[in-house]
C-alpha cells in the first residue's frame, strides 16, 4: 500500500504528541534554588492547616504561586526557637494574596520553612 505524496503517516500526530509530553515533563516549572537557600514567593492562600501545632509539628499554609504551582509554607510550633517573627495566622484567609520568605526545604515539591532567618515571614500583600 503506497501513500500519496504530501500526506503524513497516521502515526505522525501520535509521535508529535508524545514528544511534546516528554518535553513538558522535563521542563522545570520555575527556578526553585537549592535546599537551605532563602526563597521569596507571592501568591494566593489555598489552605491553612494549624492542626500539626497540637503535637509540636509545623503548621502548613499552602500558597498557589503563578508559574510554580502550589507551595507549602511551614510555620513552626515553637517560635521561641526561631529568628523570624511569629506569623499572625489568624490574620490569614483562604483566597488572600500573600508573600512568603523562607528557607527552601524540598526543591521538588517546593516547601519553604519560615524560621531560621530574621528576614523570613508570611504576610498579606
Amino acid at each position: 500500500m503506497q501513500q500519496s505524496p504530501g500526506r503524513l503517516p497516521l502515526a505522525f500526530p501520535l509521535v508529535l504528541v508524545l514528544a511534546l509530553v516528554v518535553v513538558a515533563c522535563a521542563t522545570p516549572r520555575g527556578q526553585t534554588g537549592s535546599a537551605g537557600q532563602n526563597v521569596a514567593i507571592a501568591g494566593t492562600v489555598a489552605s491553612i492547616n494549624t492542626q500539626p501545632w497540637a503535637y509540636d509539628g509545623h503548621a502548613v499554609v499552602e500558597v498557589d504561586v503563578p508559574d510554580r504551582g502550589r507551595v507549602a509554607v511551614q510555620l513552626p510550633a515553637r517560635w521561641n526557637l526561631c529568628k523570624a517573627q511569629p506569623v499572625d495566622v489568624e490574620a490569614l484567609q483562604v483566597g488572600m494574596r500573600v508573600q512568603a520568605v523562607g528557607a527552601l526545604e524540598q526543591a521538588e515539591q517546593v516547601t519553604l520553612t519560615v524560621c531560621a532567618d530574621a528576614a523570613h515571614g508570611l504576610a498579606p500583600i
